[in-house]
C-alpha cells in the first residue's frame, strides 16, 4: 500500500519550473513534482490536495526514459522517472517552495 508521501517524491526545482510556478494563468498556479512512476493522475491529485490543503484543477504527466551515461569504459543508465504538472483551481492559496534559490 502506497501512502501520499510515496506518490509525491519531490518538487522539481528548475528555472523553467519556477518561472511556470510564478506566472499564474487566470489566477491558477502551476506546480511541478517528481512522482512515482506507477502513480495515476487521480492518485497524484488526491496526494497534492491532502498534503497542501488546496483544490487541484487538473494534472498532466510526462514519462522520462533514463539516459545512457558513460563513466570511463563502463556504460550504465539513469533511472526512468515521471513528472507531474499540477494546476491549482483559481483563488487557491499559492504554495511556496524553492524561494531560497
Amino acid at each position: 500500500m502506497r501512502t501520499i508521501w510515496d506518490i509525491i517524491k519531490a518538487p522539481v526545482i528548475t528555472e523553467k519550473a519556477l518561472i511556470a510556478k510564478e506566472a499564474t494563468r487566470d489566477g491558477r498556479q502551476l506546480l511541478t513534482f517528481r512522482v512515482d512512476r506507477r502513480a495515476t493522475k487521480l492518485e497524484i491529485k488526491e496526494a497534492v490536495e491532502r498534503i497542501f490543503n488546496v483544490k487541484v484543477d487538473r494534472v498532466r504527466t510526462v514519462n522520462y526514459q533514463g539516459k545512457v551515461v558513460r563513466r570511463y569504459r563502463t556504460e550504465g543508465r539513469r533511472p526512468a522517472w515521471k513528472k507531474a504538472y499540477v494546476t491549482l483551481k483559481a483563488g487557491e492559496k499559492p504554495i511556496e517552495y524553492g524561494e531560497e534559490i
